[in-house]
Parts: C-alpha cells; structure tokens; sequence
C-alpha cells in the first residue's frame, strides 16, 4: 500500500523476468527496476511509474553483469552478516553492492557492526554508508570477510587482485573465520584460466620487480608482465607503494605447487592466489538466481 499524503515513492523491486514481444527473439530478459511514483499521474484506477531498467540484451550485457552481481551480493549479506560482527571488506566493483546492503540492513536493525577495509577504496564505502570503521589494531580477529574475485575454480581456488588490492585482501581473508566470494556467473569457471586471461596477479618489491619478472618467466614458464597504469605515466602502484606483476599463464596448473614456487622468489610480497580460504562462493546471474558453491573441505 502506498501511503496518501506521500509525494514520491522509491521502490527497490527484485530482479524480475519479461519476454521479448518479438515471436522471432523470445527470451527471459532479467529488469532490475528502480522506480518512483508519479501522483501527479495518478487516476483512479491506475498509478503511474517511472521506472529504470537493466535488460541482458545483446547490447546491454554489462548491465546483465551488473545484475548478477548484485543479486549474489545481496544474499551473501542476508545470509551471513549478523549483529555485532566484525566484518571484513573486500574491494572491487562487486563489493560496492555488498556495502550498500549492509548499510541498509544497518539502518533497519542496528547491525552495530565494525568493518574493516582491504583498501583505500573499501573504506569509502564503509564511510559513505555510515557504518563504524574498525582496523586490524583494534579487531585482530574478524568473524566474516566478504570479496569479489576474478576467477573462481571447482575446487574454489580464486584469483585476486585485478584491482590491485591483492595483499590486504589476503591479510583480511586469513583474520576472517568465514570467508566468503561475490560475483556474477562469468567468474564461475572448471579451472583457472578459462575465463580471466590477464594472469595471476603477484605483488612485488619496486626495487626487485626485474629479477622477480626473470625468475618467474624461468621458473614457471609464461610471461610475467609489468602493470601499468592506464591514467597515469609508468606501473601501478598499490596501496602499499609496490608494484604489480601479472603471470599469464598456459594450461592448468598445480596451483598450490605455482604458489609456493612464487612466494619463495625474494622481492615477492604477495601473489593473487587465494587457495583453500573461501567457504562458498555466490554467484549471481542476470534474472535473480543464485548458485552457491561451498568448499569441498
């Protein structure tokens, strides 16, 4: 119901479903609809509603992508974010569903709860959306961690770090009892490498990118690129002021053998290999469904 004296009315409606009128193309299309009711529309026997949409048409599939992430982000909340947890919060453009979940969970129950960010970007959200900003110091030990990935396996072997916040995401997964993935269905892969190609992302030394570069390229095969910044002259620099190299890699691999190999390279500080962390994955699709994997462990 919809109250009378009300002018304006926000309305936050789940994923839903419609066909294409066109008997040639019919097929399930997801709406993701924000709308706000006209009163200056309204007759008696109708209200009118200006809505927005996401459609996973051919040409609209970034924001198909972006229903999927927000629908996995919003159940992973739901079903394990409670009262006076300490949370741990991961960056990337998934997250930033997570967070506005929790902020309107937090407005309606008083969650009081304290977040920690894996990122400069993470802390914005959790300001931006009043939630009480906790660190390490204060909160060694974390009851849940919430990330997106770049890749997910079957074994729910992740890689992070293509947003370059790979060290503080692992630090913040390893204080966490329970950590869980977000994402939407393209992350959802058999092995690594299917779908993100842009290598396993490894945190490095300035000082010692070369030989670190050299050593992976001899060790492991592939090629260990330098990132570079796209806005800026030069690598991209991490929030912790070092450099990122990226392994593209060919075929699968024996991923807990590639992660000790590259660790033991001095002037690695991190690599975007997180294995045997994440309890379940959630991973959301286009019309509102979720599939949740859970660690064979």
């Amino acid at each position: 119901m919809v109250a009378v004296g009300l002018k304006k009315v926000n309305i936050l409606l789940r994923p839903l479903l419609f066909l294409s009128k066109s008997p040639s193309s019919l097929q399930r299309r997801p709406l993701l609809l924000s709308c706000k009711a006209d009163f200056s529309k309204r007759t008696s026997s109708s209200l009118f509603l200006q809505c927005q949409f996401f459609c996973s048409s051919p040409g609209n599939m970034a924001d198909a992508t972006e229903a999927g992430k927000m629908v996995a982000a919003r159940r992973a909340v739901d079903e394990n974010i409670k009262k006076g947890q300490v949370v741990g919060i991961g960056s990337g453009s998934t997250i930033i569903f997570a967070v506005e979940r929790i902020g309107e969970r937090n407005k309606k129950e008083a969650l009081n709860l304290t977040c920690i960010p894996t990122s400069f970007q993470a802390r914005q959200l959790i300001q931006d959306h009043g939630l009480t900003l906790g660190s390490l110091e204060t909160s060694p030990e974390i009851d849940v961690a919430i990330d997106g990935a770049d890749e997910v396996d079957d074994n729910l072997y992740l890689i992070k770090g293509g947003g370059g916040c790979l060290m503080q995401e692992k630090i913040i997964a390893s204080c966490a009892k329970s950590f869980f993935i977000i994402a939407d269905t393209r992350k959802n892969s058999k092995v690594l490498g299917t779908s993100w190609k842009k290598g396993v992302p490894i945190e490095v030394l300035p000082m010692a990118y070369r030989p670190v570069q050299l050593k992976i390229n001899q060790l492991l095969g592939g090629k260990a690129e330098l990132r570079m910044a796209s806005r800026k002259a030069g690598p991209v620099v991490t929030d912790n002021g070092n450099f990122i190299l990226d392994w593209v890699f060919d075929g699968a691999q024996d991923w807990p053998a590639v992660e000790r190999t590259i660790r033991d390279v001095p002037g690695v500080v991190e690599t975007g290999l997180f294995l045997n962390m994440a309890a379940a994955a959630y991973f959301g699709t286009a019309d509102g469904n979720v599939l949740v994997r859970t660690s064979k462990q």
